[in-house]
């Protein structure tokens, strides 16, 4: 691939001063000021000694609302509300896969303690944008000071392993984080404390051969729609090239005004409020040790969670998942700024967050999490009980499974588990019940194993 003079010398800078302390240096170019350095706030949850720490931002600066935009958040600089802070590094973030049961973790919680992590979005910084997010933001009107320093050193400086933008997952994975006490058979409990916009836009994709109206394999339609009706339009797939930033995909800006995204100009002007929230969480799952194993790719989410893509799990929620490491191993990646259900044309407005997190390890027996989540992942929030069903849940080696009926079936037998065994309802009243008053919904259709989840109000079972 070219790279362009900024590239080259963000990536001397990396060779010469060694990938952890690339962000504590000035990417060249104008690239920045130096990140601040310090430690954890608290001992107990300062991250392990062969893992040293991220800089450790201020707690003064950056005050706003959770989810509302209150001013750049570069790493290291602003307020953090956790007892730790974790920056996405280049030598640290995973790039298109999760973390596996064997990986070495970068933070340390104790159970029920919280970390405030700062995740990059993918979005400005894949090949086919031309993985330089300085130019390719810089060409649609946003200041260089408005680009993330994270950002651009991942773009410039990753080489954990060598990118494949055609069979790689596009997130920047954060993490993992272990959390104390946690063992397999336990659940993890992530409370989403806050959501906070690091910058003041989002993008939104469409990529050939993805997306609710992708073009199919072969070259032809997919089923139910014709060959004109495919997004993006035939007429401009240029995936033959074998050049991504020749694929003809689309990428929309989206600009935050307030606590609403603007997208378009004139007559094709849209307006839609924000919804903060991080479209994957996971905890590790994936037995293999190599760091680009198929069943680590960060696209497809599992019983580990990952990719979840739903939108309610944002500042209040609670997401369960069924732990199988040591540890947990908690990551966070694929920052959303809004999405609407079904994420149909491939990404939602893709943002870079700041996000505040409750880890608490749950016990079998305890009682502090629903029976389900033991086997399969389920999220609660104020209002509601969220029971979810996946396609694929076990994620893909030898082909995906991404038939909506599945994942229906699988978020109607999991609420029926979740009213019998945790409410004592009889399994013929729980079933009528839902098919009068729960909604299901489609969580998405777009990152191979798709996804449903039914929203219980909480009121209907006080």
């Amino acid at each position: 691939m070219i790279t362009s003079p900024q590239q080259q010398i963000a990536r001397t800078l990396v060779e010469g001063l060694g990938r952890r302390t690339f962000l504590r240096a000035a990417l060249g170019a104008g690239a920045g000021a130096a990140l601040a350095t310090g430690t954890a706030a608290s001992a107990a949850a300062t991250p392990t000694s062969a893992t040293p720490t991220s800089a450790t931002p201020t707690a003064t600066a950056g005050k706003g609302a959770p989810g509302r935009y209150a001013g750049v958040l570069q790493p290291g600089r602003g307020r953090v509300a956790g007892d730790v802070y974790l920056g996405s590094e280049a030598d640290e973030v995973l790039w298109g896969y999760v973390p596996s049961v064997h990986a070495t973790p970068v933070a340390r919680v104790r159970s029920g303690g919280t970390i405030t992590i700062d995740a990059v979005s993918h979005e400005g910084i894949l090949e086919d944008q031309g993985r330089d997010p300085v130019a390719w933001f810089g060409e649609r009107g946003v200041a260089r000071r408005e680009v993330l320093d994270d950002a651009a050193a991942i773009a410039a400086g990753y080489s954990r392993h060598e990118r494949s933008f055609d069979v790689d997952g596009p997130h920047v994975i954060t993490g993992p984080v272990l959390v104390e006490g946690a063992e397999p058979g336990d659940v993890l409990k992530i409370e989403t404390l806050e959501t906070t916009p690091r910058v003041p836009y989002g993008v939104i994709s469409s990529r050939h051969g993805k997306g609710a109206l992708a073009r199919a394999a072969g070259g032809g339609a997919p089923a139910g729609i014709g060959l004109a009706e495919v997004m993006p339009p035939v007429a401009t797939d240029g995936r033959a090239t074998g050049i991504p930033t020749d694929y003809g995909n689309v990428s929309v800006l989206a600009r935050i005004q307030g606590d609403h995204a603007v997208i378009g100009a004139g007559r094709s002007r849209l307006r839609f409020p924000l919804r903060t929230f991080f479209g994957t969480m996971g905890v590790a799952r994936a037995e293999n040790t190599g760091l680009t194993a198929p069943e680590a790719n960060s696209i497809p989410p599992t019983l580990g969670g990952g990719n979840i893509d739903i939108s309610q799990l944002g500042p209040g929620s609670a997401f369960y998942l069924p732990v199988a490491a040591d540890g947990a191993l908690f990551y966070v990646g694929d920052p959303h700024m809004a999405m609407g259900d079904g994420e149909v044309a491939l990404t939602a407005m893709e943002g870079s967050l700041r996000g505040t997190f409750r880890l608490t390890v749950c016990k079998p027996g305890s009682g502090d999490a629903p029976s389900v989540a033991y086997s399969y992942p389920f999220a609660e929030t104020d209002e509601a009980w969220i029971p979810i069903g996946l396609s694929d849940p076990d994620g893909s080696v030898d082909g995906q499974s991404s038939d909506l009926d599945v994942a229906m079936r699988r978020a109607v037998v999991n609420a029926l588990d979740f009213l019998e065994h945790d409410h004592g309802i009889d399994r013929a009243i729980a079933y009528a019940y839902l098919s009068a008053a729960a909604d299901f919904v489609v969580s998405q259709v777009v990152d191979r194993t798709v996804g449903v989840h039914g929203l219980l109000r909480k009121a209907d079972l006080a």
